[in-house]
């Protein structure tokens, strides 16, 4: 009898796993698109880290850019804010880059110069620009909107998704379409490969490694690479920390002049 229940519970798992890897299957390109977006960009209510940028171009000289990230989740999958203030070197000391990240409309951009005491809004227009002269663009730090590119799964293994991404609007972005590699297990975006109309590679983005930090899958160290002019870009995680209590009101216009001390020291 006890044999004939073991062999029962064994039966019951297998079929919960089979179960599990048939919806895992099942799952469509944006359904994984949008776990994907939730795992990289919501973890937790709210977060802070430490960044530190080393830009390294084509001939091999470097600039390092440190500054302390915020962002505060507003609604899941949906509204967020971030707060980006550099503390090195000394010509982007005191800057500050603001988003409001919306749904179904372009984001508010913010950046205050302090060496001419100004408040600059960032067009639409220019968020795939160079953010602080690095091989990131300021779109990346609060994520592309899911709804901006029709998705495809073209291809899956054990470990990874493989999703293509084509803009709906090519007006102004560098690319015809990029694809996507997406860990199974936590849905982070591991790879990422964009191409020009000639489908030739232009630009790599790689997550090197990542951490469990308070239950969340992390990603600590990334490199975006040119394909086209050569130089790479280092973004390393440091500090990480969830759920520790940011306020909507950090998030404003009075706090690019004179920022939260609470925060960001």
């Amino acid at each position: 009898m006890k044999r004939l229940i073991l062999g029962m519970i064994y039966i019951l798992f297998i079929m919960f796993l089979n179960k599990a890897a048939i919806y895992a299957e099942q799952l469509s390109a944006d359904d994984i698109i949008k776990k994907a977006n939730i795992a990289s960009y919501y973890s937790g209510k709210d977060g802070s880290a430490d960044v530190k940028m080393i830009i390294t171009d084509s001939q091999g000289r470097q600039r390092i850019r440190e500054f302390r990230i915020l962002r505060l989740n507003i609604q899941q999958g949906g509204e967020q804010k971030f707060y980006v203030y550099f503390k090195k070197p000394a010509d982007v000391a005191k800057m500050v880059f603001m988003v409001w990240k919306h749904l179904g409309r372009d984001d508010d951009r913010w950046l205050y110069l302090p060496a001419l005491d100004l408040v600059r809004r960032i067009a639409a227009s220019d968020k795939r620009s160079s953010f602080v002269g690095s091989h990131f663009v300021y779109e990346d730090v609060s994520g592309r909107g899911i709804d901006e590119d029709t998705h495809k799964l073209i291809g899956a293994d054990e470990k990874y998704y493989k999703i293509k991404n084509i803009p709906k609007d090519t007006k102004g972005v560098e690319f015809a379409y990029y694809i996507v590699y997406i860990d199974k297990k936590t849905f982070l975006p591991m790879k990422a490969e964009y191409y020009d109309k000639e489908n030739k590679l232009i630009k790599v983005i790689r997550a090197l490694e990542v951490k469990n930090i308070d239950g969340y899958p992390t990603v600590v160290k990334s490199e975006v690479r040119d394909m086209v002019r050569g130089g790479n870009t280092l973004m390393e995680f440091s500090n990480v920390k969830y759920n520790v209590g940011l306020t909507e009101d950090i998030f404003t216009e009075r706090y690019l002049r004179r920022p939260p001390v609470k925060w960001i020291r």
